[in-house]
């Protein structure tokens, strides 16, 4: 059997959960309706069934209550991985995550671990209502103690989600849900890059493009629209948003002169206006215009309807483009 396969983001993700039970007993699965049913979006689908209902675990709709369990079971020596349903329905356990689990390792000067993962569907693009389409990510970047990573593509989710239940630390893993059916190459043989290693995933001379998560595909689709009008972008992949690896795009920054950040997330105190801030302080002499930003706008998610006004698109991200490149 071929070690590359063909999968949507959930079923790499499912497969990635799979691999990382079976490769330690002591992982254990946390979530609402996650068992039986295999979760909302179907990513646990099978796993109840093939590692028994004391391994994946169907909880009460108490979203505090699942992460403080998730808590003790650390400090008893398991890995256990939570499900948050929806990324509007994490705030419930954000005492639990920012107060607790956060700051336990430190608290304790390192004698718990806290190798708890906290899995979070967020973003748009499903036409979803209030609490089921927002972009919390910046709340948890902020957070000393935490770990925040978000997977643009399957294989980076099949690999990532293992390399999450393997840190000593906790990781808030962000899946862009607007991802979860998309297919792409899986390689189950080859780890490609750590856990918090960004990436170039199109190369270009004029501009690079920063993002992370669903919006990465918009970077590209606005790439390839620019390169049609004669202006070369690099497009970069964040991949961790906490810790930050800013190599890759300094090194890109150096070489283009120009760099537009796009997200869902809306602007204002944001991980675009950090990766922003740092690039303006440590590579300010290449550049050649103002690193700008675009964004959700600065209100709650707007119904369904609304979404694709709210919602970055190639349109808007070119525009920046334009903008960057009149300097």
């Amino acid at each position: 059997m071929s070690d590359v396969q063909n999968l949507p983001f959930a079923k790499a993700l499912n497969a990635g959960l799979r691999a990382a039970m079976a490769a330690d007993d002591h992982v254990l699965l946390m979530g609402e309706d996650i068992g039986r049913l295999g979760g909302v979006f179907r990513v646990t689908e099978g796993l109840q069934a093939e590692f028994g209902d004391r391994r994946v675990l169907d909880t009460p709709l108490a979203e505090s209550g699942i992460v403080g369990t998730a808590i003790g079971l650390a400090m008893s020596g398991f890995r256990p991985v939570c499900e948050i349903q929806f990324d509007g329905f994490v705030f419930p356990a954000f005492d639990q995550i920012t107060s607790q689990l956060a700051k336990i390792t430190n608290r304790h000067e390192g004698a718990y671990r806290m190798p708890v993962v906290i899995r979070i569907p967020y973003g748009g693009h499903i036409g979803a209502v209030e609490h089921h389409q927002e972009s919390p990510e910046a709340y948890f970047a902020h957070t000393p103690g935490l770990r925040v990573v978000s997977p643009s593509t399957p294989n980076d989710a099949y690999w990532m989600i293992q390399d999450a239940i393997t840190s000593p630390d906790p990781v808030i893993f962000l899946e862009p849900k607007a991802k979860y059916w998309i297919k792409g190459e899986v390689d189950t043989a080859d780890r490609a890059l750590p856990l918090h290693a960004s990436r170039v995933v199109r190369r270009g001379t004029d501009i690079t493009l920063v993002g992370h998560g669903a919006m990465v595909t918009t970077l590209l689709q606005a790439a390839a629209l620019a390169e049609s009008e004669g202006t070369s972008c690099e497009v970069i992949d964040l991949r961790s948003l906490s810790p930050i690896d800013y190599g890759p795009i300094l090194d890109s920054v150096r070489r283009t002169g120009r760099m537009v950040y796009a997200q869902e997330a809306p602007g204002f105190t944001s991980v675009g206006s950090e990766v922003a801030a740092t690039v303006m302080e440590k590579a300010f002499f290449a550049l050649e215009s103002p690193v700008l930003r675009v964004s959700g706008f600065d209100v709650p998610f707007p119904p369904a309807k609304l979404e694709g006004t709210y919602l970055p698109d190639p349109d808007r991200i070119l525009e920046a483009v334009d903008r960057a490149l009149a300097y």
